[in-house]
């Protein structure tokens, strides 16, 4: 996959986690039963894409997420049925970390997957 499809998929990633973030809760949202795990999977899931949307850039796209994530505690605020949490902005830094961690396996786990996945593979 090339890095716009890369870039594409996160940008779609952070669309859904920011509609589902802003959204009036709902038994009908998907969930996993608690909600810093919610966070969790869902920053995760974003530093994995971000790992393979900027190569090298792993810093620099970590702190823009959790600059969306604390975006996302601002905007929860201003509504009527959210309320910003401090320790969702710590279980979305904790979520980074272990994605980021998962694409670094990954890699360990399959050098090779490096170039199939930026699309540099033969």
């Amino acid at each position: 996959m090339h890095l716009k499809k890369w870039r594409g998929a996160l940008v779609l990633c952070m669309a859904a986690i920011l509609a589902l973030s802003l959204a009036p809760p709902s038994a009908d949202l998907p969930t996993t039963g608690w909600d810093k795990s919610n966070h969790m999977l869902g920053f995760a899931a974003l530093a994995v894409l971000a790992h393979w949307a900027w190569p090298g850039r792993t810093v620099l796209a970590m702190l823009g997420l959790l600059a969306f994530g604390g975006l996302i505690e601002i905007l929860q605020s201003l509504t009527p049925y959210r309320q910003a949490d401090f320790a969702d902005l710590v279980a979305d830094g904790a979520g980074l970390l272990i994605g980021e961690g998962l694409a670094r396996l990954l890699v360990w786990w399959r050098p090779s997957w490096r170039a199939t996945v930026q699309g540099t593979h033969p």
